[in-house]
């Protein structure tokens, strides 16, 4: 024999409309409009219009819409435990000037070798491969697998972070990091709100991009990092020029270069030209002024120089 949810002996199988019927009736009737009192966390808003949340405490959560709870009113007590904990760090960090732009390095605008810290299986690192793989050609990229999200993965991300910031003997220098993954609650991207992750940034020894949820989501490692990117695809957009636009750079200098080698060659040979033109100018009017002399010398009388000739000590002592 058994006993159906209210602890009556159980006379027939209840359809999912009758049990829900029953849910709700004894909800109404028991406890009718009450007051509850929680952290408000996974807010989704719908477009339908309506909006979507999680109320939970330290022992219990509670979701309002698979439950139906009909919420009137909404007033703030307070801030949460993980956006006190996230203030908090905040604060600290921000006063050692981890978020200091001064300290911040530039990144490489031509990487050849990518570090990405993040889950091999997300669809974060789907994203930034595909558009990777469009953008740049011959782009080497290294992924150190973590995870995420849960107790634990803090201190994965920051090794993962450490061993491809540090020379190693098994692969190349890194140009960049990226670490990443995709959107969620303040819960799911905590593990990128925690100290450790934060001081692994600031000790990196490469430029690292932080692209963690999404545009609206902004996280400790955010603000550590040497840049911020709204989402993971974003970040693949600016750590590599497009090819194409590579190309149709490349085009235009091309252009522009010929362009400039022509007009220099033009304004050569116009001085060359010019030289030219003088030179012959120069050595025209020297061979006239030397034909005028030999001219002039052959117009001389033989008289004079006969007489020239005989007055030389020469014919004197003949």
């Amino acid at each position: 024999m058994t006993t159906d949810l209210f602890g009556s002996i159980a006379t027939k199988v209840l359809t999912v409309a009758e049990l829900t019927r029953a849910i709700r009736g004894t909800l109404e009737t028991r406890f009718g409009a009450v007051w509850v009192q929680g952290e408000i966390s996974n807010y989704k808003p719908h477009p339908s219009g309506h909006q979507y949340f999680t109320l939970k405490d330290s022992r219990a959560q509670i979701a309002c819409v698979i439950y139906q709870l009909s919420v009137e009113i909404v007033q703030p007590r307070g801030l949460g435990l993980l956006q006190a904990k996230f203030e908090a760090l905040k604060r600290k960090l921000e006063a050692e000037g981890l978020f200091d732009p001064a300290r911040k390095k530039m990144l490489p605008k031509f990487p050849k070798r990518i570090g990405v810290v993040t889950s091999p299986s997300g669809a974060a690192i789907r994203d930034i491969l595909n558009i990777l793989r469009r953008r740049a050609r011959g782009i080497e990229i290294l992924i150190n697998p973590v995870r995420v999200q849960g107790i634990g993965a803090a201190a994965e991300i920051a090794s993962a972070i450490n061993e491809l910031s540090n020379p190693s003997t098994i692969w190349p220098p890194i140009d960049l990091i990226v670490i990443t993954r995709g959107g969620g609650s303040i819960e799911d991207l905590w593990e990128f709100n925690e100290e450790i992750v934060a001081r692994a940034i600031a000790a990196a020894l490469v430029p690292i991009v932080s692209a963690v949820g999404h545009e609206i989501d902004f996280t400790i490692a955010d603000f550590v990092a040497d840049l911020r990117a709204a989402t993971p695809s974003a970040a693949a957009e600016l750590i590599v020029p497009a090819a194409v636009e590579l190309d149709r750079r490349i085009n235009e200098l091309t252009v522009c270069l010929q362009r400039c080698w022509r007009n220099f060659l033009a304004r050569e040979q116009t001085r060359l030209r010019l030289f030219s033109e003088r030179t012959v100018g120069r050595e025209l009017l020297t061979r006239i002024q030397e034909g005028k002399q030999a001219l002039d010398w052959r117009r001389i009388p033989r008289a004079r120089l006969f007489c020239a000739a005989t007055n030389s000590p020469t014919s004197r002592a003949g």
